[in-house]
């Protein structure tokens, strides 16, 4: 018989270590790209993001700009007039990089690992790509094809039903609304419009390059600057429209019949990355949804068997920041679940956290922050958000510092101002047959068409 852990032998967690500023070396090449280089010798590789503005100038052009982003991001890597789609392949493959590139609502991002040694020829590569993407006709009819299919699948998954309802309660009115673009819009994309959509968009002035690893700052800036000269359009980056104030409403009921889950989202406005409340708001998320030993993780999956794996995070965009909530569940304990979903907000809003559960969260939250930028990606992927953010790279320690002093009363203050129920709009997508009426027993209810 194996005898029980004496809990007792096992030491209390230390205290958290300091995350100082990265060393970082900052220039912006006459074209009006800023370049950030920090060194990280030891492992022999680099990491390369490139973040290009791209939002939709008005929810007017939303639909239309996110079906081409949505294309282009991939129809940027079919080729240009110099090389194909395989021979831009097998340049990058040489200095063991792969170019991926990705489209959100804010930016388009290039994203590759390579040897050090080749940091001249894959920004050569990219200068390429930036400066002349073909966009031909027969390919670009594959990819639109593909992402089109992908897109179909995509929005016919619940949790992206879910998550597109709240989108379009929370920001109606505004392109944050759109989470994804019709198939049929995306069929009818041509490569004249993204040609145009090239030169119109992807521009280097508010754009930021990030590179991380075994490299010289100097001599990295150069190569960068000589390999990206020619990428040197005019023309302002078109920053995302101010959201505007939404109000909460009743809770909206996506019907999907015949569905044996329910999908429970809340979501509302959150501090943004340089307000002071963050910090608090961070730790009241962590002791409410944030992580395994949260709150609403003890009660609605572990007490009682509701859910697998809820959580709450805060999320941001350039133009909003969002406190999220998300469980999904199953169908005869959809309102009961969001019971106790909206009583553990309650009771964060209304009833002190304690020093131990405070103690904790800040902990995880500071641990997690060590780890996201222990590595070279992590590193580079940070600094590119906050950068494009429009932060100092001195962010990072500034923020753990703030972490470190919240106090309890802060995020009881926190909770009751963004974590209140009554702050938060609601969707739940299931059966509506089986769940509106229950639902009604917390509030009011309102339909929206079937999805089924």
């Amino acid at each position: 018989m194996t005898a029980a852990l004496d809990l007792s032998l096992i030491p209390p967690l230390g205290e958290p270590r300091p995350q100082p500023a990265p060393p970082v070396t900052e220039t912006v090449l006459p074209t009006g790209l800023k370049v950030l280089v920090v060194p990280r010798p030891g492992v022999p590789l680099v990491e390369l993001r490139l973040r290009v503005p791209f939002a939709a100038a008005s929810a007017r052009s939303a639909a239309t700009h996110t079906a081409r982003a949505a294309v282009l991001s991939g129809a940027v890597l079919l080729g240009t007039g110099e090389h194909d789609q395989t021979q831009i392949a097998q340049l990058l493959q040489g200095h063991g990089a792969e170019l991926s590139v990705g489209a959100d609502p804010d930016r388009l991002l290039f994203s590759t690992t390579l040897l050090p040694e080749g940091l001249r020829p894959v920004l050569d590569v990219v200068a390429e790509l930036l400066t002349g993407a073909a966009y031909p006709a027969d390919q670009v009819e594959g990819e639109r094809e593909r992402v089109a299919e992908r897109i179909a699948i995509a929005r016919s998954q619940p949790g992206v039903i879910a998550r597109t309802a709240l989108a379009s309660r929370r920001y109606s009115g505004h392109p944050y609304a759109l989470q994804l673009p019709s198939p049929e819009l995306v069929s009818a994309v041509r490569p004249s419009a993204l040609r145009t959509l090239h030169r119109d968009r992807v521009l280097p002035a508010g754009s930021t390059l990030v590179l991380v690893g075994d490299l010289d700052p100097q001599a990295a800036v150069d190569a960068a600057g000589a390999a990206l000269a020619g990428w040197s359009r005019d023309g302002e980056a078109v920053p995302a429209p101010a959201v505007p104030t939404a109000v909460p409403g009743p809770l909206e009921v996506v019907d999907r019949r015949g569905a044996v889950q329910s999908n429970i989202r809340l979501g509302g406005p959150a501090p943004s990355r340089t307000d002071p409340d963050l910090p608090a708001v961070r730790l009241a998320n962590m002791v409410y949804g944030g992580y395994f030993s949260s709150r609403l993780v003890e009660n609605i999956r572990e007490r009682r068997g509701y859910t697998y794996s809820p959580r709450s995070s805060v999320d941001h965009l350039a133009a909003s920041s969002s406190f999220l909530v998300e469980a999904d569940v199953a169908t005869e304990v959809t309102a009961p679940a969001l019971l106790e979903t909206q009583y553990e907000l309650g009771r964060m809003a209304l009833t002190p956290v304690s020093e131990a559960e405070l103690d904790a969260a800040r902990r995880y939250v500071l641990g997690s922050m060590a780890l996201s930028t222990a590595t070279h990606a992590g590193l580079a992927s940070t600094l590119s958000a906050l950068v494009g953010a429009g932060l100092s790279t001195d962010w990072l320690a500034e923020h753990q510092q703030a972490l470190a002093a919240v106090t309890v009363e802060q995020v009881q203050e926190a909770a009751r101002t963004y974590l209140s129920p009554a702050s938060l709009t609601a969707v739940v997508v299931g059966d509506a047959e089986q769940i509106a009426e229950p639902l009604r027993t917390l509030g009011a209810v309102e339909i929206a068409e079937s999805v089924a």
